[in-house]
């Protein structure tokens, strides 16, 4: 595969990478408003805040690297977040700033689908 080619897939990944991230927290919002997109949602939400508390990996994030190496960039070490926001938010903490993600990310699931069973219930 040419650099070039490399080079784009890699920003196409960084593109999904980060649409993923903004659905697993915004996306709950949006079931307020939509709730047949739960089905999409809580599976997406749970997988994200899994990743964050048990410390995994998501495959987009090996995938991104090897295209970026391929492509002569040199890849980065980490996971995604803590690459693209990490140095940004947390830049000395980053440790224990993962599990305070997937506790958040929680918390807002429980808030927003808890709303929603009782909307529910109520009509």
């Amino acid at each position: 595969m040419s650099p070039f080619l490399a080079g784009l897939l890699a920003d196409v990944v960084m593109l999904v990478h980060f649409g993923f991230v903004l659905f697993v927290v915004a996306g709950a919002l949006l079931v307020l408003r939509h709730p047949r997109l739960a089905w999409v949602h809580l599976p997406t939400a749970l997988y994200g805040a899994a990743l964050e508390l048990f410390g995994w990996i998501c495959p987009l994030t090996p995938l991104e690297q090897s295209l970026r190496r391929e492509a002569g960039a040199g890849g980065y070490s980490g996971g995604f977040i803590e690459h693209y926001v990490g140095g940004l938010l947390y830049p000395s903490s980053w440790d224990r700033i993962h599990i305070w993600l997937g506790v958040g990310v929680l918390a807002l699931i429980l808030a927003v689908y808890g709303r929603l069973l009782l909307r529910r219930s109520t009509h």
